[in-house]
């Protein structure tokens, strides 16, 4: 083997560690989005339980004696309301998704003007 079979060889392992090197950092960023969504589901699974559950406790709580009772137009606008600050957004452009920590001017501009 010579000097020149040698210097190509290891030019041409270089290619291939830079190669897998590119390959290894594109895996590593499609992990990343896939624990950031990852998160995202969970947290909105466990928004989404808390929520069945305290409107399971609200229905248990209340019995046959309310069922012919008036639900208030203020109502909506407070579920919607609460909705919204439990991060979820309400405007019919992103409707029942999570926001992440961010304001959403649909979602204000609804709220403004139900008021």
């Amino acid at each position: 083997m010579n000097k020149k079979d040698v210097f190509e060889q290891v030019s041409y392992m270089e290619e291939q560690i830079g190669q897998l090197y590119q390959q290894l950092g594109d895996l590593k960023s499609q992990l990343s989005e896939l624990l950031e969504e990852n998160h995202r589901l969970a947290l909105e699974n466990h928004h989404l339980r808390n929520r069945l559950e305290s409107s399971q406790d609200g229905e248990s709580n209340q019995g046959d004696t309310d069922i012919n009772k008036d639900v208030s137009i203020g109502e909506g606008y407070d579920n919607l309301a609460r909705l919204y600050e439990e991060g979820f957004h309400i405007c019919n452009v992103h409707f029942g998704s999570p926001r992440q920590h961010e304001d959403c001017l649909f979602c204000l501009l609804f709220l403004n003007k139900t008021k």
